[in-house]
């Protein structure tokens, strides 16, 4: 997209893309008409099982999931919690106990009622290491269950404090036991059922999905009969088929595009900080040994100039994976811009603007409002101090198999979403050497994080991520950027409800009064 609205020879292939196999498959390419919306999405769906594989721990994915699928515990766009599939839950007094109550009344879109042998499969199924849900090692932490009536309860084989905010996070959707038995993983992919307000139509790979409402919703009924999202990797194209008409609705592009944008006749927008943090992960390999590399590539950043100059203010830089309104934000930890001090540390290793360090980083590139520009600035403001960085461009999925095999670069752009914004599913997962979506493994850091994974007091729980929160900034074993902004624009003729999560769900938008 150019400055003055044209279409750009790259943007239109990106859209058109889409747009053919929305024609080839009859599917309707016109925007809403009061019974139909059409969203165009920054990232396609990998996987329709949210509980497996690296689909599903991408938060991204997680708004289109919220619209088939229905989790544990429901929560609402401030990010409190709420009633879902379950309606009580809670530990015993010794906390040796939970005991859950499954809702009445909800059904499957194939017709079958949902039961508590449901819950317990799902459940079952997600604690089995064999079965790849990426948070297993959440999930087995409960077991031995037992089904009376509605009402579930099970031991807790090892404590987990922050079990039931997992309950409405990442995996934690419920499945359908009999009809994934009788399909299999394979057969489940093709035709995938769930109690979520929308149903699975009609799908193709990388390019749309369109959802039908469930008349037999246990829910309030989503205002839209037909909702079709396009996958619109490309945030140029996303801008035109907003721009166009050709799409009611879109989100992450550019912020200068979204200003631009709002101030036309006809669209409106919300931009709203989300719990999603941009962040660079280090690895702890070759340069990033060396603590004055990792120090002098923080305070090189300045993360002010890069939301003031790319993202038009939109953004609150961060020194730790903690962001305001996090249990464990602590705003005392400060990593100041300081590129002069990264001249020093670099000196101290032997490094100069002569004799520059080197090692590549990965980003993506346009997934996120000006990733790959961000990314840009950064390698430019590590230029001037000593430090020569080649950029790397992939696909987000990429970057999940190359976390899970130990494989990434020794820097890699990312953004970590926390909707639940506990510590835990923050500092604690992506910093912990065995968790599957950590990068920095040293045991310096794991001793200080596991026991914090079972602590009983919550005073002391939070405490305590604090304190290694201010740990890792000291020896920088990764560098916070930066709490997203969430740009949505959409036609004045719907309305819609931002979720502090970052999520946008289909069931959220309504035609504007």
């Amino acid at each position: 997209m150019t400055a003055n609205g044209h279409l750009t020879r790259r943007g239109f292939m990106g859209a058109s893309v889409a747009l053919t196999a929305l024609l080839a498959s009859g599917a309707s390419v016109l925007a809403q008409d009061g019974t139909n919306l059409t969203i165009a999405y920054n990232i396609p769906v990998q996987s329709w099982d949210p509980t497996t594989g690296p689909a599903a721990v991408n938060p991204v994915l997680q708004s289109i999931y919220l619209a088939v699928f229905d989790r544990y515990i429901a929560q609402a766009p401030d990010l409190s919690f709420g009633p879902g599939l379950l309606t009580d839950w809670g530990f015993s007094a010794d906390q040796s106990k939970i005991t859950m109550t499954v809702r009445d009344g909800v059904k499957w879109h194939n017709g079958a009622a949902l039961t508590p042998e449901d819950i317990v499969w799902s459940l079952e199924r997600a604690a089995n290491p064999e079965t790849g849900n990426p948070m297993q090692f959440v999930w087995s932490k409960i077991g031995n269950f037992t089904v009376v009536g509605n009402v579930i309860t099970a031991d807790v084989l090892d404590f987990e404090p922050a079990l039931f905010k997992w309950m409405a996070f990442l995996t934690a959707f419920v499945l359908p036991k009999a009809y994934y038995e009788e399909l299999g993983a394979e057969g489940f992919e093709k035709a995938p059922i769930g109690t979520g307000p929308y149903m699975v139509d009609a799908f193709e790979q990388g390019a749309y999905v369109r959802l039908k409402a469930f008349p037999d919703y246990w829910g309030d009924a989503p205002a839209f009969e037909t909702v079709t999202i396009k996958f619109v990797t490309d945030a140029a194209s996303r801008v035109a088929e907003v721009e166009s008409g050709n799409s009611d609705v879109t989100v992450n592009i550019p912020y200068e595009e979204y200003d631009r944008l709002i101030a036309k006749d006809g669209l409106s927008g919300v931009a709203v900080p989300i719990t999603d943090i941009g962040m660079i992960f280090l690895n702890d390999t070759g340069p990033m040994l060396d603590k004055n590399v990792r120090l002098a590539a923080h305070h090189a950043i300045d993360k002010q100039l890069i939301i003031d100059r790319l993202l038009r203010g939109y953004g609150v830089p961060l020194s730790t994976l903690e962001a305001p309104g996090y249990a464990a934000y602590d705003e005392s930890i400060v990593v100041t811009y300081n590129p002069e001090r990264s001249k020093e540390l670099l000196a101290a290793s032997g490094y100069s603007t002569d004799n520059p360090v080197k090692f590549t980083i990965q980003t993506t590139r346009g997934l996120k409002p000006k990733d790959y520009e961000m990314v840009q600035a950064i390698v430019g403001m590590w230029r001037k101090v000593g430090i020569e960085a080649e950029i790397e461009v992939y696909e987000i999925a990429k970057h999940y198999e190359l976390r899970a095999t130990d494989q990434l670069a020794p820097a890699a752009f990312y953004n970590w979403g926390n909707s639940i914004g506990d510590p835990s599913t923050a500092t604690g997962f992506s910093m912990f050497g065995p968790s599957p979506h950590a990068v920095w493994d040293t045991e310096d850091l794991v001793n200080r994080i596991a026991p914090l994974f079972v602590e009983r007091d919550e005073a002391a729980r939070i405490q305590g991520y604090k304190d290694v929160s201010r740990y890792i900034a000291e020896e920088s074993y990764v560098i916070p950027l930066l709490q997203y902004v969430m740009p949505v624009v959409f036609s004045n003729t719907v309305s819609v409800t931002p979720y502090t999560s970052g999520d946008l769900l289909p069931q959220a938008i309504t035609p504007a009064t």
